[in-house]
């Protein structure tokens, strides 16, 4: 995946002009800034990235407000590796223009250098979130950092909806396809590999690629082949009914979750997709993948939520309730969880309650805000 730091000259230049804020002219009674500000540009756009830091900072020093200084300031400093530089100036620049996605994205991506890697998601989620500046490449970028953060994190589910992001852009190289085949397989990044595994991770990759793509059948086939190969390889068969699923091949997807529990006796994620994929085909057939999920995860929210959401499918609201609770607390933006837990303590006489998650849930739907209950 192609760094912002190996960006030529001219889209360094083009970048420094699109956060928010950069028109500000910079007009001053102070002819000494004008000047500075003047030489720190050329010396920008001629690619003398030494002398533009020097004469950024001393501009600054007599503006501290100027936005674009800041900008540039930081993009320069990431341009010459030095994260930490790049990171401070960027955060100086956030409460003078903190509606500006891309600064945030590229202060995420300083962050992810440094190894900060919550302070580096926080901010390229919320940068993408705001809007980043119409460059494909820097949107690309982002989008793979976000997905190797979140691959760290043991989001694997949300790791692979944003590497797919990247695919359906057509730009896929074997540093994304790798990303990809680890997040489908549930494989942390670092595991020790000798170069078969490898191998095999990149042509996983490249199956889920084609399956974002939309290209259902060579997605299969790619599958088929590797489960010839290998059939017994770690998760290979849950990957591949998520595969299906995206196809709405739910018999066989299904039948696929259940030959990687039959190998995994303790697998969790393939009991949440079954679960989750026969919630309004088959409740009744769901409700024990989400029981013994939650046997085996208590600590997972998602799966007390579906839990919760079958219960109250079988009517059984009393035992429904505790479950949509615990998913209630974690995830307090999700206006779903609140929908159905309203819905329980209707049906269990609890008005008041009833009405508060009502009233959430009516207040996160006017905000249109949601967050991912999907996190296994």
């Amino acid at each position: 995946m192609v760094a912002i730091a190996l960006l030529p000259p001219a889209s360094r230049v083009a970048l420094a002009q699109v956060a928010s804020g950069a028109a500000h002219s910079g007009q001053s009674s102070s002819g000494n800034f004008q000047s500075l500000a003047a030489r720190a540009a050329a010396a920008r756009d001629a690619d003398n990235l030494d002398e533009a830091v020097s004469l950024f900072r001393k501009a600054l020093a007599l503006r501290p407000n100027w936005v674009e200084g800041w900008w540039s300031l930081g993009t320069l400093e990431y341009d010459r590796n030095q994260y930490a530089a790049a990171a401070q100036a960027l955060g100086r620049m956030l409460p003078l223009a903190p509606k500006d996605g891309t600064a945030r994205v590229m202060l995420g991506l300083c962050e992810f250098e440094l190894g900060q890697d919550k302070a580096a998601l926080v901010h390229l989620q919320q940068g993408r979130s705001m809007g980043v500046a119409d460059d494909p490449q820097l949107q690309q970028v982002a989008i793979f950092h976000e997905g190797v953060l979140l691959l760290r994190a043991g989001q694997y589910k949300q790791a692979q909806t944003t590497f797919d992001a990247v695919c359906k852009t057509d730009t896929a190289d074997d540093e994304l396809l790798d990303g990809l085949g680890r997040a489908v397989l549930r494989r942390a990044p670092g595991t020790q590999e000798d170069a078969q595994t490898k191998w095999l991770v990149r042509r996983v990759g490249k199956a889920a690629c084609l399956n974002a793509e939309k290209k259902y059948e060579d997605a299969g086939r790619l599958y088929q082949d590797i489960l010839t190969e290998f059939p017994n390889f770690a998760n290979l068969h849950y990957a591949y009914g998520v595969m299906l699923v995206s196809a709405n091949q739910l018999p066989a997807a299904v039948e696929q979750f259940k030959l990687q529990i039959a190998q995994d006796e303790a697998h969790v994620a393939a009991r949440l997709e079954i679960a989750a994929n026969l919630y309004k085909v088959d409740s009744a057939a769901a409700l024990p993948y989400a029981q013994q999920a939650v046997a085996l995860s208590p600590q997972l929210p998602f799966a007390h939520y579906l839990l919760g959401l079958l219960l109250l499918e079988a009517d059984d609201y009393a035992a429904a309730i505790p479950e949509l609770e615990i998913a209630a607390k974690a995830f307090p933006k999700e206006k779903k969880v609140f929908f159905a837990l309203g819905s329980a303590y209707s049906r269990a006489g609890r008005r008041e309650e009833a009405a508060r998650a009502r009233a959430e849930f009516e207040r996160l739907n006017a905000e249109s805000s949601a967050e991912t209950a999907a996190t296994y």
